[in-house]
C-alpha cells in the first residue's frame, strides 16, 4: 500500500487543492483513494470524500489517544490502494512549541513519508534553504518529495527545479503551473463546502486533470511505496475497544440535517451512530416540511446564514422541532445547528425567522467571536454528561455571536478555554435539547454519542409506552 502526507511550509500552500487533484487523478486510476485531514477541520473532509468516492477521516491529538489515531487510520487504509492523509498549516506548526502536535508528530507517528507543497510565488533560489532546512530541523521526518505550486510559467519551473536539484537531494514530484481552473470559492470560515458547491464535481475533475497533467504519479506512487518506516516507529493493530457498540440493543431512528444548510460532522461519527443499531435520516431542512418519526435529532455546524430565506420560509418544520422539544425529544446542535434554533438569524441586513428554541438571536459579524481550540466542564444540567469534573477538549470557530439572551439560562458546559456562548458558558439546555457553540468529537469515552444514544432510547421506550396503553 502506498501512503504520503501532504504538508506544507505554512498555510494557505494549495494542500488541499493538490490532496483533492491527487485523490481525483489516482482514483480515475482504478485505484482505491484513502484520505484522511489532520486537526477537527469539517470542509476539507467533505470536499476529500466527494474527489476519492470514500469517506474522509479526521486525526486529532487534542480529540484522540495515540492508539485511537492509529485504530482509526488502519482500519480504514486497510481496503485501500494509496492513502493521503492532508495536514494542517505548516508542517511543523502546532500549538506546543515543542511539536508533539504538529504535522510532523503525525507523519512520525503513523511513518508516512512527507511531500511538500511549496508556494512558488516570488521564489526561485530561495526554495535550497527552505527545503534543507525543513529537511534539517528534524532528521526523523521523511522529505520524500516536494511538489511545486502557483508556478509563474516554463521559465520559473526550470530555474526552481535546476535550483532544487543542484542543492538538495529532494525529488520535485511536479510543479503545477497558476491557473484559474484550481481556484475552489472562499468564504469568512474558509473553503465553501463540496455540498454546497453546486459545480463541485466539475472543479474536482478539473483540478484533477491539471494535476495529472503536470505531476509525475508514477514517480509518485514508486516513491511512497517505497518509503521506509523511520526507526522506532511501528504501526498499531486496530483496536476496536475504543468504538461505542449497543447492536444489541436494536436499531433506533435519528434524524441528521444534511443539506446545503449543515453537513459538518466527523465521518468517525457517522460510522458510530451506525454501529451503534442507528439508522441515520437525511434530514433537508431547506425543503422538508415535517420532522420524521424518529427519536434524537441532530443539527451539525454549517453555514445556516447564507439560506436564512429558505430555513425561515419552512415554517411547518420549525414548528415540529419546537415541538418534539417541548415534548422531549433529545436534540444535539453545534454551532450552525445553534444559530437555527434561535429566534432569529442576521446577516449582511438579512432577517429570517428560526426554531425559536433559544432565546436570542444569532447576529453575524465580520470577524471571528471564537476560533480554535476549545475546552469546558460539564454541568450538572447538561442532559449528556460524560466526565464530569473532566476537561472535554472542543474546538470553534464561529463569526455570530447571540444578542438580546433572556436571563436565567441554563448551560450544560462552563467555558475554560475558548468563548462559547457568552465567554463563561456553552451549551444552552432546554429539556433534552443541548445547543453549543463548541463542537466537540462524539466518539470515544468523552464523546456526545453514547449519552445521546441513552437518551434516545429511553425517549423511544416511553413513545412506545405510550402508543401501547393508547
Amino acid at each position: 500500500m502506498a501512503n504520503l502526507y501532504i504538508s506544507a511550509a505554512h498555510k494557505s500552500s494549495g494542500k488541499t487543492m493538490v490532496t483533492l487533484g491527487l485523490c481525483r487523478a489516482l482514483k480515475n486510476r482504478g485505484l482505491k483513494v484513502q484520505a484522511y485531514k489532520k486537526g477537527p477541520d469539517y470542509i476539507d473532509p467533505i470536499w476529500h470524500a466527494q474527489a476519492s468516492g470514500r469517506p474522509s477521516y479526521n486525526l486529532d491529538f487534542r480529540f484522540m489517544t495515540h492508539a485511537e489515531i492509529h485504530g482509526l487510520y488502519d482500519r480504514h487504509a486497510a481496503t485501500a490502494d494509496i492513502v493521503i492523509v492532508e495536514g494542517n498549516k505548516g508542517l511543523y506548526d502546532g500549538m506546543d512549541i515543542e511539536g508533539s502536535d504538529s504535522n510532523a508528530a503525525l507523519a512520525k507517528e503513523l511513518a508516512l513519508p512527507v511531500v511538500l507543497v511549496i508556494d512558488a510565488i516570488g521564489i526561485t533560489r530561495g526554495v535550497a534553504p527552505l527545503l534543507l532546512g525543513y529537511r534539517a530541523f528534524d532528521p526523523e521526518v521523511k522529505i520524500a518529495g516536494v511538489i511545486l505550486n502557483k508556478v509563474g510559467g516554463p521559465r520559473h519551473e526550470g530555474k526552481l527545479r535546476q535550483v532544487i536539484e543542484r542543492y538538495t537531494d529532494i525529488p520535485v514530484l511536479g510543479a503545477i503551473h497558476r491557473d484559474a481552473r484550481l481556484a475552489i470559492e472562499e468564504r469568512h470560515l474558509g473553503l465553501v463546502p463540496g455540498n454546497e458547491d453546486t459545480a463541485a464535481e466539475q472543479r474536482i475533475q478539473a483540478i484533477a486533470e491539471v494535476v495529472a497533467s503536470q505531476v509525475d504519479l508514477d514517480a509518485l506512487l514508486a516513491l511512497t511505496n517505497a518509503a521506509p518506516i523511520p526507526r522506532g516507529v511501528q504501526p498499531s493493530p486496530f483496536d476496536p475497544g475504543f468504538r461505542l457498540r449497543e447492536n444489541s440493543q436494536g436499531p433506533i431512528r435519528i434524524a441528521i440535517a444534511q443539506d446545503r444548510a449543515f453537513g459538518f460532522y466527523y465521518s468517525e461519527d457517522l460510522d458510530t451512530l451506525r454501529e451503534s443499531g442507528v439508522e441515520l435520516i437525511p434530514l433537508d431542512t431547506l425543503k422538508t416540511s415535517a420532522l420524521p418519526d424518529v427519536a434524537g435529532l441532530i443539527l451539525g455546524g454549517g453555514f445556516p446564514e447564507s439560506f436564512i430565506s429558505e430555513l425561515s420560509a419552512n415554517h411547518s418544520l420549525r414548528q415540529d422541532i419546537r415541538q418534539a422539544v417541548e415534548a422531549n425529544l433529545p436534540v444535539y446542535a453545534e454551532c450552525g445547528g445553534l444559530m437555527y434554533l434561535s429566534r432569529s438569524i442576521l446577516w449582511n441586513g438579512q432577517r429570517g425567522e428560526m426554531v425559536g428554541l433559544i432565546p436570542g438571536d444569532a447576529v453575524m459579524g465580520a470577524r471571528p467571536v471564537g476560533r480554535g481550540y476549545a475546552s469546558f466542564l460539564e454541568t450538572a444540567d447538561s442532559p449528556l454528561v460524560t466526565r464530569p469534573g473532566q476537561e472535554i477538549p472542543a474546538h470553534e470557530f464561529h463569526h455570530s455571536h447571540l444578542e438580546n439572551l433572556a436571563d436565567g439560562l441554563i448551560y450544560g458546559y462552563r467555558i475554560t478555554r475558548g468563548h462559547g456562548i457568552d465567554g463563561r458558558n456553552d451549551g444552552f439546555v432546554h429539556k433534552n435539547l443541548l445547543a453549543a457553540y463548541c463542537h466537540r468529537r462524539g466518539s470515544g469515552d468523552q464523546g456526545w454519542i453514547a449519552p445521546f444514544l441513552a437518551k434516545a432510547r429511553a425517549y423511544a421506550q416511553d413513545c412506545n409506552a405510550a402508543r401501547i396503553a393508547a
